[in-house]
């Protein structure tokens, strides 16, 4: 059927949007996005966001994509404004969720003369996307614009629809009117013959360890019960550990470079490892000659970073739904026990840092998580920076309840807390979110308080600052190499935030800090907690032999005191 209501496109481009449920666009407006602006203020089913940075608009589109499960939009006007979306869109992209972009061109009629502004979105966005098409007449439009959504929402990533200046306000009529996107739910399912397979090898096996990863998530209960059956310890990434380590008994920590050697260590022992849901990045951590079966419903990540003895294309919760009748108990724990001792070890020693709170202007970072961790909503939403808070919240965040920690977790950009912060709290109203900022990451993006202030979100910051690019600091001492240009001459980040309107407070010393984290999480408006942190605290867990050897003043194992 045709429609033959004239209309111009961006009239059409709209329309689609709100049609297709999307509730907000993350863009600064200018040139070649002022009709679109213009229809989208007129029409009122979409709210324009006016972000300080376009890379911003993106990553709060994908925290809000992340919690809501649904597609969310981006725009760049033309040239330097779409190029800037582009570290975002890179994140949405390797996060698995649904962002269309709307990144508008110059003139089409001036493509290839190296006009003003002049990019090619084609080229720009090719590896950050899912679908990536140009428009270059007003008829294309309607047809692109479906297909970036519907490959968005299907494939799990960003649709990119580039968008000349010169068609968007072209008046056109005839354009089909199937142009809502339908949300897929795949679900494969693995063959008789490989769950018969699969319960053979596990079986036979005397040790077997699970790597549940966040595809995993929705399957708990089945972990639990196949983790029972087999008396096999749970290992999380640490994208997955908010989800998947609430209520799960057998849990001994997450895996990797952030992770804990009680899992690193059954990883390595286990005859058998089975790979549930994860599209975990690091490769070593499966040794080949190990019994490795991965599932995933993803069939291309099948052996992407472990050596299988067999790969299956399959949801996570039909596949142990299938495997847990032919699944026999074990009764020998000795293995299970070993991984929850090493695991209980870890803790102990965790909380070192918890009992030792720091000193005036070199508070611990672990002490403030921990404050956080005991304050926050139990459906609270964290959103963190890249850095040394993922140390800290990847050993003292627990998971409560509903609640969810979202970060740059495979694209690993600095400055993602903030702007994803904005995202979670504009779909997520009615839940406390938290910005657990470094100040490196902060001061990147810093022009998002502006944001804050003028929609009046009720965001709280954290800041741990810490004076310095803590994280590459780190690896710079541990590979031997003579930190340079890791420090950070900042101002009072408090005062920032208070001049600008949000109520803040800079704390120096560990004695007023859980106060201060109550009125921060307490007060009704947009507040920031600026906390002078230890510049030197590494809790790394991942080698037993740092933690054994973790002494005052060594920077890569710093337990015990502060360093500063």
């Amino acid at each position: 059927m045709e429609n033959t209501v004239k209309t111009n496109v961006a009239t059409q481009i709209v329309n689609q949007l709100a049609d297709a449920g999307v509730k907000r666009i993350y863009a600064i407006t200018g040139d070649s996005l002022n009709a679109i602006t213009d229809t989208i203020v007129k029409d009122g089913r979409i709210k324009f966001i006016h972000m300080r940075h376009e890379e911003s608009g993106a990553f709060a589109a994908s925290a809000e994509s992340q919690l809501t499960g649904k597609l969310s939009a981006v725009a760049g006007s033309s040239g330097p404004g779409h190029i800037h979306l582009i570290n975002g869109l890179y994140d949405a992209q390797r996060s698995d969720t649904p962002v269309v972009a709307i990144a508008s061109t110059c003139p089409a009629s001036m493509y290839g003369t190296g006009y003003f502004q002049e990019t090619n979105p084609i080229l720009l966005f090719s590896n950050c996307s899912v679908y990536n098409q140009m428009a270059e007449r007003a008829d294309q439009v309607s047809g692109i614009l479906h297909l970036a959504m519907q490959n968005a929402i299907s494939k799990g990533g960003v649709g990119i629809i580039g968008l000349p200046q010169d068609i968007i306000t072209d008046e056109i009529s005839g354009y089909s009117t199937t142009q809502i996107p339908f949300y897929t739910n795949l679900q494969p399912e693995p063959s008789d013959e490989e769950i018969i397979k699969v319960a053979e090898l596990i079986n036979q096996a005397n040790k077997v360890a699970i790597f549940a990863g966040y595809g995993a998530r929705e399957a708990v209960n089945l972990v639990k019960e196949i983790s029972h059956k087999l008396k096999a310890p749970v290992i999380t990434s640490y994208k997955s550990q908010m989800e998947l380590s609430r209520d799960m008994p057998n849990y001994i920590g997450h895996l990797a470079h952030l992770g804990m050697w009680s899992a690193d260590e059954a990883v390595m022992n286990a005859d058998i490892n089975l790979i549930l849901g994860t599209n975990f990045p690091f490769p070593g951590f499966f040794k080949p000659e190990k019994c490795n079966i991965q599932v995933d419903i993803r069939g291309e990540r099948l052996g992407k970073k472990a050596n299988l003895e067999m790969g299956i294309c399959s949801d996570i919760g039909i596949f142990l739904k299938k495997l847990l009748p032919f699944i026999k108990v074990k009764l020998d724990d000795s293995f299970l026990k070993t991984a929850l001792s090493n695991f209980g070890k870890i803790k102990e020693k965790l909380q070192i840092p918890i009992k030792n709170p720091g000193k005036e202007g070199c508070i611990r970072p672990e002490y403030m998580v921990s404050l956080l961790d005991k304050y926050l909503p139990e459906d609270g939403i964290v959103c963190v920076d890249t850095g040394m808070n993922n140390l800290w919240t990847s050993h003292y965040l627990t998971p409560k309840a509903s609640r969810k920690m979202i970060g740059s977790f495979m694209h690993g950009s600095m400055a993602n807390a903030l702007p994803m912060a904005i995202g979670a709290k504009l779909s997520c109203p009615e839940k406390e979110v938290v910005a657990l900022c470094g100040d490196g990451g902060l001061e990147m993006l810093m022009g998002e308080l502006l944001t804050v202030v003028q929609y009046n979100l009720p965001i709280k910051i954290i800041v741990a600052d810490n004076r310095s690019l803590g994280f590459v600091k780190w690896e710079m001492e541990a590979a031997n190499y003579k930190p340079y240009e890791t420090d950070l001459v900042n101002p009072d980040l408090g005062k920032v935030a208070d001049s600008i309107g949000i109520h803040a407070e800079t704390v120096t010393t560990p004695e007023k800090l859980e106060e201060a984290m109550k009125e921060l999480l307490e007060y009704e408006g947009p507040a920031l907690l600026n906390v002078m942190t230890d510049p030197d605290a590494a809790s790394f867990t991942f080698s037993k032999e740092l933690m054994d050897k973790s002494h005052p003043g060594n920077p890569v194992s710093n337990f015990i005191l502060p360093g500063c």
